[in-house]
């Protein structure tokens, strides 16, 4: 008999129940662990959505990202592999919409900019064919808007600027942009463009001290107008300010094990939830007050299991909703606020 390992947290039993009788034939990856139950005391926030997607079997290649339109409830995912759809677009209830693969080389990360006077879908491309190591702009359909870089080419300079692996970005609703640069490249970078696509700031030196990075790999912004970045290589989370680019602080005390790989924030603000690939877990991380940085302080986790391999995430900015794409398990994974509606079991 085939064995499965997942983790849960309090008395998660029936979870754990539903996360064996649903994915135990999704994912390959998952199908030699062995089946466990941790009774730890942690708060439990969110569970498993065993019926997202609908048809699992689209996911294909390494998911590496996600990102969710909430105003028009989709969700994009980012995959790798040959001759298959590296775009899937998919409803927030799970069905699968379509596909589409123009100019998308090898993505990594992915931001949909959703608001009432437009919808686009942003990609972060570290391949090394014709369209590598680029920041693109696509419509929700694929259709190529904008391209950031210089395709093709990998490279330091602001002008032109030219990007190598370039991580992910976040897109205010003002249209200004955050772009961390720097997969394991040339680059260590954290930049700020305009909407109009000229650098208002950038900290971008190799190093261990403050506003200095070593494989920035994730970026999000809070409420307080305050940039977080995951920066993986140093194990911590550094935080500016966005409008001057000054250095806020940094959180060291929660990652020694391993860096973070992904941050987002919550919509009412009070969390940040952080992946860690190589770990296999996510943690919902207490956000601090404004005026504060702190210490981080870990409210809950959530512990996949080995070789899941959550990399990149996104959260649904109006359900809460939690999107964790799994490159070791090739698969996108939904987490629900346990406050939020829970379906009838046969649903």
């Amino acid at each position: 008999m085939a064995r499965f390992w997942v983790c849960v947290a309090g008395a998660g039993f029936f979870l754990a129940f539903l996360v064996l009788h649903s994915r135990f034939c999704r994912s390959p990856v998952l199908r030699t662990f062995t089946f466990a139950v941790s009774w730890r005391t942690e708060e439990v926030l969110y569970r498993l959505d065993v019926g997202w997607p609908k048809h699992p079997e689209y996911f294909t290649g390494a998911t590496f990202c996600a990102a969710v339109d909430s105003l028009n409830g989709l969700v994009y995912v980012a995959q790798r592999g040959d001759n298959i759809p590296k775009i899937l677009v998919f409803t927030e209830d799970g069905y699968f919409l379509r596909a589409w693969n123009y100019t998308v080389d090898t993505p990594h990360g992915i931001f949909a900019a959703s608001t009432q006077y437009e919808q686009s879908v942003w990609i972060t491309d570290v391949g090394s064919g014709f369209y590598g190591h680029t920041v693109k702009k696509y419509s929700s359909f694929g259709d190529l808007v904008q391209v950031l870089g210089t395709p093709g080419k990998k490279g330091t300079g602001l002008n032109p600027l030219q990007f190598d692996n370039p991580a992910e970005l976040y897109v205010e609703d003002t249209g200004d942009i955050y772009i961390v640069d720097g997969d394991g490249g040339l680059n260590n970078r954290l930049i700020k463009l305009s909407q109009d696509f000229m650098i208002l700031w950038l900290h971008g030196e190799n190093g261990t001290g403050p506003a200095k990075f070593n494989i920035p790999h994730s970026v999000t912004l809070d409420s307080a107008g305050r940039v977080w970045v995951a920066d993986r290589g140093n194990k911590r989370i550094q935080v500016f300010d966005k409008d001057t680019g000054e250095w806020l602080g940094a959180w060291n005390n929660c990652f020694t094990e391993e860096g973070p790989s992904a941050v987002r924030f919550t919509p009412d603000g009070k969390y940040l939830i952080v992946a860690q690939l190589n770990l296999s877990r996510l943690s919902v991380v207490a956000a601090p007050p404004v005026g504060s940085i702190g210490e981080c302080s870990v409210i809950s986790t959530i512990q996949l299991a080995d070789q899941v391999l959550p990399h990149l995430l996104e959260v649904d900015g109006k359900t809460g909703a939690v999107y964790v794409a799994e490159i070791g398990a090739k698969q996108v994974q939904k987490y629900v606020p346990l406050n939020s509606y829970v379906p009838s079991f046969g649903s």
